[in-house]
C-alpha cells in the first residue's frame, strides 16, 4: 500500500477536473495517504511546483469548471531527460505513485514515465472531445457537449428570423464526437466530422432546393479536424446564393460550470483512481463502459484510436 500518491492535470483543461481531483484527493486522505498536488502539468512537476494538500485545499471547487492546479502543455516533458527529472522530484519528496488527468496526450507522457521509470501511474481522461480509446465517456465532454446546443439554439432563432444559413464551427481535431452529438441533438442539417468525407457541392445542391422549396434556414455543425467553418460558409454563399454567417465557438466550449453528468463520473473516476493508485496497480486508465466505471491498459488507451459510433452517423442521416 502506498503512503504518499501526487494528482496533477495536464494538457487541456475540461470542465470536471476540479470534481475528479477533489475525489482523488478526499479519498486518498480518507485511506490515511498523504496526498501532493502538482500545479500546472507537467511544468509544475518539472519546476517543483507541488504542495501537500489537505482537505480544505478542494473544498468549494466541484462546481467550478477549468482546474484550480493549473495545466499546461510542456515540451520539456517529451524528452526522456525532462522525465527522468519529473521523476526524481517525484521521489525527492517521498511520493510512491501519481495520478494524471488530462487527454490523449498527457496520457501518453504518463505511459511514458511509467516504462521508464517504473513508478505507478492511474490516468484519468480528462477532455473535451471523448477521443480517449476504450471509454464511452471522457471528464468534460457533457458539458462542452451542452455549451454547443446553447449556441445552437441561439443561432436557430437569427437564421429563422433572416432566412440563413448558419456554420457552426466546433472543436475536435481528430475526433468528431462533439459536433455529431451536438449536431444530433440540436437538430442540424449537416454535420461534418474528420472520420466521414462529405461532398460539398451535393451539400449545396441539397441546400438550394431546400431553399425553392421554403426552407427557412439550415444549420450545419462542423468539427474542426473536418475543415475551416470560414472557408465552408463562404463556398456555401459562393455556391448557393443563400445568405450565410460563420460561427466559431472556440475555447467558450471548455469553460463552464460542469454538469450533473461530468461532477458525478468524474468524482466516481476520482475515487476509483485514488483506491487503485493507492493498493500499488499501475498503468490503468479509468473510463467508464455501457454506464459502469472500467479500468484500461494505459499503454492500449494511448495507442489506440478511438472511432465514432456508427451508430450516430447512421442516426444523423436518417433524422436529416
Amino acid at each position: 500500500m502506498l503512503k504518499s500518491i501526487a494528482v496533477m492535470t495536464s494538457g487541456g483543461d475540461s470542465p470536471g477536473m476540479n470534481a475528479c481531483a477533489r475525489a482523488v484527493v478526499r479519498t486518498a486522505l480518507y485511506e490515511g495517504v498523504e496526498v501532493w498536488g502538482i500545479n500546472n502539468g507537467y511544468h509544475g512537476l518539472l519546476d517543483e511546483d507541488m504542495f501537500k494538500m489537505e482537505r480544505k485545499d478542494v473544498g468549494d471547487i466541484i462546481q467550478r469548471g477549468g482546474t484550480f492546479l493549473g495545466t499546461a502543455r510542456c515540451k520539456r516533458w517529451e524528452k526522456p531527460e525532462g522525465r527522468m527529472q519529473g521523476y526524481k522530484n517525484l521521489v525527492d519528496r517521498g511520493i510512491q505513485g501519481l495520478v494524471v488527468i488530462g487527454g490523449d496526450g498527457s496520457l501518453r507522457g504518463a505511459s511514458l514515465l511509467s516504462k521508464e521509470t517504473g513508478i505507478p501511474i492511474v490516468g484519468l481522461p480528462g477532455t473535451i472531445d471523448n477521443d480517449v480509446w476504450g471509454s464511452d465517456y471522457t471528464i468534460g465532454c457533457d458539458t462542452a457537449a451542452n455549451t454547443i446546443i446553447d449556441a445552437i439554439n441561439k443561432l436557430r432563432d437569427t437564421a429563422s428570423a433572416h432566412r440563413r444559413c448558419i456554420v457552426l464551427e466546433v472543436m475536435g481535431h481528430r475526433c468528431g464526437w462533439l459536433a455529431m452529438t451536438a449536431g444530433i441533438a440540436g437538430g442540424a442539417e449537416y454535420i461534418l466530422v474528420p472520420e466521414e468525407e462529405y461532398d460539398l457541392d451535393a451539400i449545396c445542391a441539397d441546400m438550394a432546393k431546400a431553399y425553392k422549396a421554403g426552407k427557412r434556414y439550415i444549420l450545419v455543425v462542423v468539427a474542426e479536424g473536418a475543415g475551416s467553418g470560414q472557408e465552408i460558409g463562404k463556398y456555401i454563399a459562393e455556391h448557393t446564393n443563400i445568405d450565410t454567417r460563420v460561427s466559431v465557438l472556440g475555447h467558450i466550449q471548455r469553460g463552464g460550470s460542469p454538469t450533473v453528468i461530468d461532477r458525478v463520473k468524474a468524482s466516481q473516476l476520482g475515487e476509483q483512481a485514488a483506491l487503485a493508485i493507492i493498493s500499488g496497480l499501475s498503468d490503468i486508465v479509468f473510463g467508464f463502459n455501457k454506464g459502469h466505471v472500467v479500468s484500461i491498459n494505459l499503454h492500449d488507451a494511448v495507442n489506440n484510436k478511438k472511432t465514432l459510433d456508427p451508430e450516430y452517423a447512421h442516426l444523423a442521416r436518417v433524422l436529416f
